[in-house]
């Protein structure tokens, strides 16, 4: 019987999705997972998924959309960077990827604290599902330093 749980045990781990860390103060940590405690079980219809590695971070399909709260501030992002607002929540996407439509998606809050990460697989394109899904939870649990443009 012990094997039977090791095993069962070992596949869940493995059906788990790794989610990067990120390094935040104490008080972002706290907001962060207040966040992810709220996100919803399913975005862009797809179900939620157990995630190991970083506790501020979220998954949903297969292949996983993966959330991360408390990123740094993207590459290619300045402040002559457009932004795309989805439901009054603004999103930096890469141009490179909005142009390439067989790429994954890489889209970063701006203007909110703490600032949260998107991957978004090809196969969900185009994102704005996933921007309207996440909305709610994100607006609620991150703070508005300044609207973007």
């Amino acid at each position: 019987m012990a094997g039977v749980v090791a095993l069962l045990v070992g596949a869940t781990t493995a059906c788990a999705v790794d989610v990067p860390d990120t390094k935040v103060s104490d008080a972002q940590r706290a907001t962060c997972a207040k966040l992810v405690d709220s996100l919803p079980h399913h975005v862009s219809d797809q179900e939620q998924r157990e995630t190991k590695g970083n506790p501020l971070g979220a998954a949903w399909g297969d292949p996983p959309i993966v959330l991360r709260c408390g990123v740094g501030r993207p590459a290619g992002y300045d402040q002559f960077s457009a932004c795309q607002v989805v439901n009054g929540l603004g999103w930096f996407v890469p141009e490179q990827t909005i142009e390439d439509q067989d790429a994954e998606v890489v889209m970063t809050t701006v203007g909110r604290e703490p600032a949260v990460e998107v991957k978004v697989p090809a196969t969900y394109r185009p994102p704005s599902a996933v921007m309207v899904d996440l909305g709610t939870a994100v607006k609620t649990h991150t703070r508005l330093v300044k609207p973007c443009s």
